[in-house]
């Protein structure tokens, strides 16, 4: 493994506010935790449903953002999609404190692959493979059954706030292998994983700010996207292949899709090809999110920065 990308030690010095939180996160997971997973499941989907209904101006913001990209979809259907969100990331909240105690054969129970083939070809390529996804499904879940699956990877995330909690996450995430690349010097580490042959996975669908951000379509409507995907794939050629763990009503469990590679376009102008790309990045999410609404992260922020002269959307 490349040693750019290393689990932290825990934190030295704390408050007691961070102590107080990292208390209660640590309460949950455990109580979760030790529940059947379909008990598990119920308390998470009630959680969600507290959380609908308690915040308000989270609520307000996912129905605004399902108005900007399904303008004719009634009111009714948007609050309808939204509450199902809600339970959908109640899911997440039991299967993420239930997966301590997940083995390869347990979690193989309730989850599938669709497409491993195209993510095989990808890394045999020797040149890296970064997985396109976002937060849509069971994010948290994908990367922790691809690593009890033997396919252990990196992934770009944010530092939690409270640093107690920060380390405890990640030491679930990275119990069979997987490594966290914070954002704060994620380029140098992700182009040192690409050179070393390995795989990354990085959300791409959270609102940014320029430089780092560039103005792309999504839903139609101009977003600020995070341009460090396309420029570390036109720099390495690394291979871009989308990843989503997704639940399907039908089959009742979940299934872990691996599209096409995307192709890449290098021309030479990296600016343009920066823009080319990450739109086309885009495009890819949007087409997942467009299948599986009920799946997205709405109540995000995602038109927050706008073009300069433009109007603020919340």
């Amino acid at each position: 493994m490349s040693e750019a990308i290393e689990r932290e030690p825990a934190p030295e010095t704390v408050t007691v506010r961070e102590t107080v939180e990292f208390a209660a996160v640590w309460l949950l997971v455990r109580v979760l935790g030790v529940l059947p997973r379909r008990t598990a499941r119920a308390a998470g989907a009630a959680i969600g449903g507290l959380a609908y209904r308690g915040l308000g101006r989270l609520r307000r913001v996912g129905l605004r953002n399902l108005e900007l990209s399904f303008p004719e979809m009634s009111a009714g259907e948007r609050e309808r999609i939204l509450r199902e969100v809600y339970r959908n990331l109640g899911w997440l909240l039991a299967e993420f404190c239930l997966m301590p105690g997940y083995t390869a054969e347990r979690a193989s129970e309730f989850i599938r692959y669709e497409g491993l083939e195209n993510y095989l070809r990808a890394r045999e390529r020797g040149k890296g493979v970064l997985v396109l996804t976002g937060h849509l499904g069971a994010w948290e879940l994908s990367s922790f059954y691809h690593s009890l699956m033997g396919y252990p990877m990196g992934m770009v995330i944010r530092r939690l706030d409270n640093a107690l909690v920060d380390h405890f996450v990640n030491e679930i995430r990275c119990l069979h292998g997987n490594r966290v690349i914070h954002k704060d010097d994620f380029a140098r580490r992700l182009i040192a994983s690409m050179r070393a042959g390995e795989t990354v996975g990085i959300l791409m669908d959270t609102n940014m700010t320029p430089p780092q951000g560039v103005f792309v379509p999504y839903f139609g409507v101009t977003a600020c996207t995070a341009s460090g995907m396309a420029r570390v794939a036109a720099k390495t050629g690394a291979a871009v292949v989308p990843g989503f763990l997704l639940w399907e009503e039908r089959e009742q469990r979940y299934v872990l899709h691996f599209g096409d590679p995307l192709p890449v376009v290098t021309t030479g102008d990296a600016e343009q090809d920066a823009l080319t790309n990450t739109a086309a990045f885009t495009t890819a999410i949007e087409s997942y999110v467009r299948r599986y609404p009920e799946q997205w992260l709405w109540m995000h922020r995602r038109w927050k920065t706008r073009p300069a002269g433009e109007e603020g959307i919340y």
